[in-house]
């Protein structure tokens, strides 16, 4: 398959990749997993790799010439014309301590570009589908971005406050005082929920490629606006230090960009 033909096709094959993940989560789910710590700090356990060598294993099968980057066993033909995107749990804290906030991340790069994007939620089994020049569905219903004019009206998600630091946890703190909800501990469960038209805007930082490529499919085809906090598009890159905002109403976006980049008093 070339070009940008053959969508249907990737998306059939992301929904096997999704099952595949989620099959591995619901085994493990609440039971009493060991937790590692990564040379980062961060938890995984067996949940996490089983789930991403499951989906390798499947794109390795059915698209061999395609490349991968995952967040358990690295890249793999990364400079291919096609790149599937994959962090098999994201949101291990959640994972590890019950609370089904977390979920599979799918996305699928052409030519560097995040054409196709997966949240799935395998607990509460939900899943949330972002194509390229498609609407987003949530469990097969399409689904919107609502509109909210103003800051002072917004609810505002991250992960969890520390994952800002130095400037960034000045510039966050500005924006959290300003709008009406802020709120904390969604993981990636916060876009899909900015995606159905119930928040107004995740803003995070200390992100890798694979936290946030496969949500600027979902956010964009809600009609909401993905960027880092310099407003550019989110890339492979990780040029601005993973940090990234998502926006449902075009005004939230400037007026949050304005408050991260000081512009703002």
């Amino acid at each position: 398959m070339t070009g940008m033909t053959g969508m249907d096709d990737h998306v059939a094959l992301a929904m096997r990749l999704a099952e595949a993940a989620g099959a591995v989560v619901r085994r493990y789910f609440r039971t009493p997993v060991a937790v590692e710590d990564k040379a980062d700090h961060s938890p995984v356990t067996i949940a996490d790799r089983e789930a991403e060598a499951a989906m390798r294993r499947l794109i390795n099968a059915a698209a061999p010439g395609h490349g991968i980057l995952g967040e358990e066993y690295g890249p793999e033909r990364t400079d291919a014309e096609w790149v599937w995107v994959l962090d098999p749990i994201d949101g291990t804290k959640a994972f590890i301590t019950g609370k089904p906030s977390f979920g599979t991340l799918i996305a699928l790069l052409h030519q560097g570009r995040p054409v196709l994007g997966v949240i799935d939620q395998a607990i509460i089994q939900e899943r949330w589908i972002g194509v390229a020049g498609r609407p987003t569905t949530l469990n097969g219903q399409a689904v919107r971005v609502r509109p909210c004019p103003e800051l002072r009206l917004a609810a505002l998600y991250a992960t969890a406050p520390e994952m800002f630091s130095g400037t960034d946890a000045t510039a966050f703190e500005d924006l959290r005082r300003r709008v009406k909800l802020p709120r904390y501990g969604a993981d990636c469960y916060a876009y899909g929920l900015l995606a159905a038209g119930f928040v107004d805007l995740v803003v995070e930082a200390s992100l890798q490629p694979y936290d946030y490529l496969p949500l600027v499919p979902v956010i964009e085809g809600a009609g909401g606006i993905t960027s880092d906090w310099q407003g550019r598009p989110l890339g492979l890159d990780n040029a601005d230090g993973g940090r990234a905002i998502a926006a449902g109403d075009p005004r939230m976006h400037r007026a949050a960009l304005a408050v991260l980049t000081g512009v703002v008093e």
